[in-house]
């Protein structure tokens, strides 16, 4: 048994999960935001694969633990009901365009940080700042406002859930022919290519991804628990907890650490390290005045439509996608659309 107390735990385990990622992502270059320039600018679909397996890993491993190993998806923030569908479609469109503008999405510039980056510092803390604005701040009531205008309660938020009552089967049968399906379907798509597996690197970069985002969902959703005072269980998403991480460096005494924060954290230390082990560690800045103000607003556009999509490229398009939410489907896909939108302004 554990001596420590259910809030220390959070703290201590999000920092290890922070620490493996950044270390994974910084050696692999886990990238959405470089992934989809590769595509655009070389035809090469590796990173973009590796993508691709982390989500396929990410839905099985969380669905196995939704069914036997004891982690509550429904209460996740991601299956919560009544739907607001501009956040997804409309916030996930802009964080996308934002995600390319700012050299990358919010774990990316985590990542850059830790190893040097001076532009990524800036980006982050936009992003925080903007994040809480939209959060709590002087964006909240446009934000409230359009939640209220296109809330739509469908009965449920989870795709097998809404599937059940239109088809001959239980919403626990379609689960499993949809993780399965989709899973193998992802796996086949991206092993298909020769390049591919030729490309340890980004195997790798996949498949630890993944399952950082299941063992995040096991571990704040079983190991961490407090009995006498259940939470929701949460998984890896960043731009609410980099928010969140830039109020408690300003009012550490009047606030406390959460999994988010103790996260954010890792993924910079696991970067650093990772960077110096490697040889890596460089000092980069700015490269001149128009990158300085593509940065700034691509910062500004993933706080803003990260909040309003309710996470990032880590938080909607694998974290949410795993519990197989249909709003983290809508917010994934206009990311997807919203990132080649913002790469063809890049090569314009």
């Amino acid at each position: 048994m554990s001596t420590l107390e259910p809030a220390q735990l959070l703290i201590v385990g999000g920092l290890v999960l922070g620490l493996l990622f950044g270390s994974f992502a910084q050696a692999t270059a886990f990238c959405s935001s470089g992934a989809v320039l590769d595509v655009m600018r070389k035809g090469n679909s590796n990173r973009l694969r590796a993508w691709g397996v982390a989500l396929a890993v990410a839905v099985l491993v969380s669905q196995l633990l939704f069914a036997f190993g004891g982690v509550d998806l429904t209460r996740s923030i991601y299956l919560a009901t009544p739907l607001n569908l501009a956040g997804p479609i409309v916030g996930g469109f802009v964080f996308g365009i934002g995600m390319m503008l700012g050299n990358g999405c919010v774990s990316r510039n985590l990542v850059r940080l830790g190893y040097g980056n001076i532009r990524s510092f800036v980006v982050v803390v936009l992003v925080g700042i903007t994040a809480y604005m939209t959060l709590r701040g002087i964006v909240a009531p446009l934000r409230l406002a359009s939640e209220s205008l296109t809330r739509t309660d469908l009965g449920a938020a989870a795709i097998p859930d809404l599937l059940a009552s239109r088809l001959p089967f239980d919403a626990s049968t379609l689960r499993w022919i949809i993780s399965i399906a989709l899973a193998s379907a992802l796996f086949l798509v991206c092993f298909a290519s020769k390049n591919f597996r030729a490309s340890p690197r980004n195997i790798v970069g996949g498949l630890s991804i993944g399952l950082l985002i299941a063992a995040a969902w096991y571990f704040t959703g079983v190991i961490a628990q407090d009995e006498f005072n259940p939470f929701p269980p949460a998984s890896l998403t960043f731009v609410a907890p980099v928010g969140d991480a830039v109020e408690y460096l300003m009012i550490f005494t009047g606030t406390s650490a959460n999994f988010g924060i103790a996260v954010v954290g890792g993924v910079i230390a696991g970067a650093f390290v990772t960077s110096m082990v490697r040889g890596k560690f460089e000092i980069e800045g700015f490269s001149n005045a128009s990158d300085f103000f593509r940065q700034i607003i691509g910062a500004m556009m993933m706080g803003v439509g990260g909040v309003f999509a309710m996470g990032c490229t880590i938080g909607q398009g694998l974290t949410g996608m795993s519990t197989l939410s249909l709003g983290s489907a809508l917010a994934a896909i206009s990311i997807l659309v919203g990132g080649f939108v913002g790469a063809a302004l890049l090569n314009r």
